[in-house]
């Protein structure tokens, strides 16, 4: 074995002296061209810090491109704090050393340069400071966490201690007071002090540390983008929680309608659905966002955090739309177009493989059911005169399933584009007109895309015999010094 090393040994050396030569010769050759590695940054909010306490180091690199993850290295090796060997950028450390940092990203990985070299100095002297395992001064109803009372160059000397707080609970004359499961009367400030067991010489109290427990833990956020889907693109997913970077980890889940039983409460989002782990998401992510790739239909989205045994609540379900119609649930709208007038009664229809369904609609941030806006009678949902709606709908089904999305809007104006309300493929023909609420259209019509002017003459409709991907816009028309609202036309492959 010994002598296997000492061939490996030898190889790789030789290995290093080939490529130092070829390295050589190359900048020889060609001194103006360089490769042009990016070199990582790591910055510190402060260089010195007290025993026990934590100073962020923040990594990127230089110049600015996405997809890198870092590795933080202290002295020689990787770091050994838990989030110190990968991290996205920004890390907490409390130990003084000299730190490192660089980035790596793709498959194989590719890396950066090392960063210059930052030093973290840790500040001695003879007092007492209260320190927090977890370094969190804000945690939540039934979390655990550990207070310290560290003497600051106390040398080999042996300690008794004391504590002093406003809380509801008196810590025990140890060095260590363990709080868990936490409740709101341990909120309040802590201080501690020190007094050697040799001589009684005692130091002054620390400076207090407030620790805050709160009721409930924190409501998570999810934002979805982009909103439409063409077909494969990549989802990207986003769980904003108060304090992020306080020892959050992240789970990904997508919302399976779920009507078959008792549960299903149209007033309430979180009995709509089922939730099933995204694949990925099984052990949680550092990171608060995350990319569905290959999206290609309808889909709805929660997330939730976690650290230690303490989870937060679902957030409400997000949702990408896709116009396209899958095969397996379809949802038509009559008449089909997006704009109507608000005395047009507008009939939205589920089909596909199943018996039970419901059409949901997104109105602003708010998600509602047909079933209490509007009328839901069997498979089909119907928006009655004079309801204004600026909404998307989509149909969901007691398989699962969920339809093509399609945006309605009722409105009081007196004008109306007519437009199709499903993607229309490429190399087919479509037709947009323009319609009046109480007379005929006399006049020339005008008719825009992108607020370009594209026909004005005697004809009434736009026709487009071959539609291409460049006819993919927002339309509108004007007629009798009338201006409808705009409307987007969608065209897919064939």
């Amino acid at each position: 074995f010994f002598k296997s090393f000492l061939l490996l040994g030898s190889a790789l050396f030789e290995f290093d002296q080939i490529v130092g030569t070829v390295i050589y010769l190359f900048t020889s050759l060609f001194p103006n061209q360089t490769a042009r590695t990016p070199k990582a940054e790591l910055r510190a909010d402060r260089t010195s810090i007290p025993a026990g306490g934590a100073v962020t180091l923040t990594c990127d690199v230089n110049p600015p491109s996405p997809g890198w993850t870092y590795i933080l290295f202290r002295g020689d090796h990787p770091g050994t704090h838990d989030d110190g060997k990968n991290f996205n950028g920004r890390i907490s450390v409390s130990k003084g050393g000299v730190y490192r940092c660089r980035g790596e990203r793709g498959e194989p990985v590719y890396y950066t340069e090392y960063s210059d070299s930052v030093t973290i100095n840790i500040i001695l002297s003879d007092r007492a400071v209260v320190t927090l395992q977890p370094h969190w001064t804000e945690i939540y109803n039934e979390e655990k966490i550990t207070l310290r009372c560290e003497i600051e160059g106390g040398d080999n000397s042996e300690w008794e201690y004391e504590w002093k707080t406003s809380s509801s609970f008196k810590p025990p004359k140890e060095k260590e007071y363990s709080i868990g499961p936490a409740n709101t009367s341990h909120s309040g400030n802590y201080s501690c002090k020190g007094r050697k067991k040799s001589d009684q010489s005692p130091t002054g109290w620390s400076d207090p540390i407030t620790l805050t427990v709160l009721y409930s833990s924190p409501q998570p956020v999810l934002t979805v983008s982009p909103l439409w889907l063409s077909p494969g693109d990549s989802v990207t997913l986003n769980c904003e929680v108060k304090h992020p970077s306080a020892g959050w980890r992240f789970y990904w889940y997508e919302a399976i309608p779920k009507l078959s039983d008792n549960s299903y409460n149209s007033y309430n989002s979180y009995n709509s659905y089922s939730y099933q782990l995204l694949s990925g998401s099984r052990d949680g992510t550092e990171k608060y966002s995350f990319i569905v790739h290959g999206q290609t239909h309808t889909a709805g989205y929660v997330c939730r955090a976690g650290r230690g045994e303490m989870n937060t609540p679902y957030s409400e379900p997000k949702f990408v739309w896709s116009g396209d119609l899958p095969s397996s649930a379809s949802l038509t709208v009559s008449p089909e177009r997006v704009q109507h007038f608000t005395s047009d009664s507008v009939s939205l229809e589920c089909k596909g493989n199943s018996t039970q369904w419901r059409v949901k609609f997104q109105w602003d941030s708010f998600l509602a059911d047909c079933s209490l806006w509007d009328k839901m009678t069997g498979s089909t949902c119907t928006i009655e005169e004079y309801r204004l709606r600026n909404n998307v709908y989509w149909c969901e089904s007691g398989s699962g399933e969920f339809s093509n999305a399609v945006n309605i809007t009722k409105q009081k104006s007196e004008i109306i584009l007519v437009s199709p309300v499903h993607p229309v493929t490429e190399g087919s023909s479509v037709s947009l007109s323009c319609r009046l609420r109480r007379s005929d259209i006399v006049s020339n019509v005008f008719f825009y895309q992108n607020n370009k002017l594209i026909q004005n003459d005697t004809r009434k409709e736009l026709n487009i015999s071959a539609v291409s991907k460049s006819d993919e816009g927002f339309y509108k028309c004007q007629t009798s010094g009338r201006e409808s609202s705009q409307s987007w036309m969608s065209v897919t492959g064939e």
